[in-house]
């Protein structure tokens, strides 16, 4: 048996309006990716004496990499150029990301310049970070200390 449905043209030119919007935002952005930022891939893991933080960097020269220490956060920044365009080759995808990128970490309170170590090799920097030392609570006294002096000094006179 058959079931017949009325045909609405408005419900299904909305549906092509929504299909097409989504053809051309993909084609305009890439699918979303080129609006993001780019930022590289971050590792990052404890030991028993410092942070590790470990930053794939592949193919960004050392001189493009900053890292600095301020107010608690460690902040990388860096570039990777594009190559220059070869006007014979032909490209049909490019996914490596090129430009300015900056990523910033916040870092455990106490934390001194002085701790912060940068090491850059094959492609990879390591930040290393001590670990601030861990302040022990002091025990205070309530009231009795400070009220058996009081006492004293009034007896005395």
């Amino acid at each position: 048996m058959a079931t017949l449905v009325r045909w609405q043209p408005w419900n299904e030119l909305a549906g092509l309006h929504t299909e097409m919007s989504r053809l051309m935002n993909g084609l305009f952005e890439g699918n979303g990716r080129t609006t993001q930022a780019w930022v590289p891939a971050l590792d990052m893991w404890e030991t028993e004496n410092e942070f590790v933080f470990a930053f794939d960097m592949p193919g960004i020269p050392e001189e493009k990499i900053s890292v600095e220490f301020e107010d608690g956060a460690l902040t990388v920044t860096g570039e990777r150029e594009q190559a220059e365009e070869h006007s014979d080759d032909r490209f049909y995808r490019f996914e490596r990301r090129y430009g300015t990128f900056t990523r910033t970490i916040a870092l455990p309170q106490g934390v001194s310049e002085e701790s912060v170590k940068a090491d850059y090799k094959d492609g990879v920097l390591e930040v290393r970070v001590a670990k601030p030392e861990q302040t022990t609570p002091r025990r205070i006294q309530i009231g009795s200390g400070a009220k058996a002096t009081l006492e004293g000094e009034a007896t005395k006179k």
